[in-house]
């Protein structure tokens, strides 16, 4: 009996050994301690968390009552500070010709300085260099956002945009996905520049088959509620959602006065269409995003002087040319006296807080990049959350149309959008609760970037 309790004490005092060394071996690369987890989608804070992260993923997450024996490269106490997610932009451009490409890629280090670690690029004319860009960030070579991208917008015979794929019929259609599908675009970006309602939805049935994702701007010829019956998956700007809650639009469309109708639509938005058609959004996981905030500054164009704004030095001397256009279209409009901006704008944000109410899933998107004047990458993802907060919602609720809602349209739930064991590490560090007062995201303190502090 003596030498089997031996054996038996020996034995646990090897199994606790073993224990205690198995721990003591658990090595991560960067270890975040006595953190408040902000848990956007619940609406709460979660304090005194640990945060441990091995490469480019977070490999664990606890109390710190029960701390593991991590031995970690680099250890930070954050003294109670709060964490979340890193934020998403989820309308973005790189465009501008092969005279622009290096002017874009020196806006990428402005995103994370925003707290903003994803980006989704909706279309331009230098893919090659963004698929470029976001390789060498995946490699950690390059300080700029992740990158998700549409590839080149698919548009009608002449198209709005430089760099677009010219669809005139279905054998178009089927080229331009097998050309985005080879090159690893994320999601199909659609522009009205010319493309004709028949090949919107038609774009929009070919894509569904191949299971890939459909948004962009649609032909104001073309009915929002029959695209979503094909499986469209978003939309941008609040236009076509406009047009499809006036009992005028089908007139309107007979006159052929696209964009000329607006004033009309805005004059005659019904509520009760309107409560009918959000629902008819929510059932079909159809996403819009509103860019409120680019609106606010376009609408504003000829009579602001942004000559003094603190990031315009970041912006090259190409890009800043590229501002001209729509500054003297602005001029154009005030002369004119038209109300059509000014009524979209103040229609779309009575919008955004209907369309929560009823399930819509809103993406938080600032539409920065060239051409677009003086909506600044990073800066102007904060002017759309606090534009979406000043429609009433929630901070909880603005925070989701950026970093939860951004990886659920695309699909990627199960790698962002909280922090969690085995999601990708990209963390941001705030000295404010912002689930307290939206405007507490300016107390950005620090960024972890797949891993790695910034």
């Amino acid at each position: 009996m003596k030498h089997i309790l031996n054996f038996f004490f020996t034995s646990l005092i090897g199994i606790i050994l073993f224990s205690c060394s198995n721990q003591e071996s658990t090595k991560v690369d960067l270890l975040l301690n006595n953190a408040s987890i902000i848990d956007v989608k619940n609406d709460k804070i979660i304090e005194s968390q640990f945060v441990a992260i091995k490469g480019d993923t977070i490999f664990s997450v606890g109390e710190m009552s029960e701390l593991p024996a991590f031995e970690a490269k680099a250890s930070i106490d954050l003294e109670g500070k709060y964490i979340m997610p890193g934020l998403w932009d989820n309308h973005v451009h790189f465009r501008g010709g092969e005279e622009l490409i290096e002017e874009n890629k020196n806006l990428l280090k402005l995103f994370p300085k925003f707290g903003i670690t994803t980006v989704r690029d909706a279309g331009g004319d230098i893919t090659p260099s963004v698929l470029e860009w976001r390789k060498t960030i995946q490699n950690k070579k390059l300080t700029g956002p992740h990158i998700f991208t549409s590839g080149p917008k698919l548009d009608g015979p002449n198209p709005a945009w430089a760099g677009s794929i010219k669809i005139e019929n279905q054998e178009d259609i089927e080229d331009a996905l097998d050309s985005l599908q080879e090159i690893g675009a994320d999601y199909v970006k659609m522009y009205d520049g010319s493309l004709t309602a028949e090949n919107f939805y038609a774009i929009i049935k070919s894509a569904e088959k191949r299971g890939m994702k459909t948004t962009g701007h649609m032909p104001m010829s073309a009915d929002l509620n029959r695209a979503i019956d094909l499986g469209l998956d978003g939309s941008e700007h609040m236009y076509y959602s406009m047009k499809a809650c006036s009992p005028k639009a089908d007139s309107l469309t007979e006159l052929g006065l696209g964009y000329g109708m607006m004033e009309t639509i805005t004059d005659t938005y019904d509520q009760e269409l309107a409560q009918s058609f959000f629902k008819k959004m929510a059932s079909n996981d159809v996403y819009i995003t509103p860019t409120l905030y680019i609106g606010k500054v376009l609408s504003m164009l000829a009579d602001e002087d942004h000559s003094s704004d603190s990031l315009l030095s970041d912006v090259g001397p190409g890009i800043q040319e590229t501002y001209k256009g729509r500054i003297e279209s602005a001029k154009r409009a005030k002369a004119s006296g038209s109300q059509m901006r000014s009524k979209v704008s103040d229609l779309a944000r009575e919008m955004v807080p209907a369309m929560v109410d009823n399930g819509v899933s809103i993406l938080a998107g600032s539409d920065c990049g060239p051409f677009n004047s003086f909506v600044y990458p990073g800066e102007a993802l904060w002017g759309e959350l606090f534009s979406l907060s000043a429609t009433g919602l929630t901070p909880s609720e603005v925070l989701s149309t950026s970093i939860i809602n951004g990886p659920a349209y695309l699909g990627l739930s199960e790698f962002y959008g909280s922090i969690e064991k085995n999601k990708v590490a990209d963390i941001i560090v705030l000295s404010k609760n912002p689930l307290k007062g939206l405007e507490n995201i300016r107390s950005l303190e620090s960024v972890v970037l797949k891993g790695k502090q910034l």
